[in-house]
């Protein structure tokens, strides 16, 4: 059963990566609400708020491009906008449904990864939780103000932290024979 589910989400992910028509993603849309009815709400609100600076900043540059060069499609813009925002919500709404440890259980590899990203991810969230209730705790007046200067910092801190990491794990992952 394991393997007909893998078999059929990487059906889907390419079926949906392989479509240049805009008028079936937008057929493609709809249908994928529906079957999400009862949770399209929660669903599409993840969805956007992973991909709005993504595609804000493709889109902003396309434009600008586009206006520059004198060459502007806009129907190349909403599809590239429609396939991304299709691919990220049929991903949510299966491993909403699918355990994403099981599926990639085949491979000891990707297990291995997997796993390494998951403790990345905890372990960055819980670190920015510590960090938002330490600077409620330290804030009473003019958060405004100080508001800036905390998302600059924190900023830089988990993109210090993240080269950190990478390298670290990248050592870890040659010690391992991954490279």
């Amino acid at each position: 059963m394991q393997n007909i589910v893998r078999i059929l989400f990487v059906i889907i992910l390419f079926a949906l990566l392989y479509i240049k028509n805009v008028y079936i993603l937008l057929f493609i849309l709809p249908l994928f609400w529906a079957i999400s009815f009862k949770e399209f709400v929660k669903l599409n609100k993840k969805v956007i708020k992973s991909i709005f600076l993504f595609n804000l900043s493709i889109t902003l540059g396309y434009t600008l491009m586009g206006y520059i060069k004198g060459v502007f499609v806009l129907k190349y813009l909403i599809y590239i906008n429609l396939k991304v925002y299709l691919l990220t919500y049929f991903v949510f709404w299966f491993f909403d449904r699918v355990d994403v440890i099981k599926f990639f259980s085949f491979s000891k590899e990707l297990s291995y990864l997997l796993s390494i990203s998951l403790s990345q991810i905890i372990s960055y969230k819980k670190t920015y939780e510590d960090m938002i209730l330490a600077f409620k705790a330290r804030v009473i007046k003019k958060l405004k103000e100080r508001q800036k200067g905390f998302v600059v910092n924190s900023f830089r801190f988990f993109f210090e932290k993240a080269l950190h990491d990478s390298k670290e794990r990248s050592l870890a992952m040659k010690s391992r024979g991954f490279f």
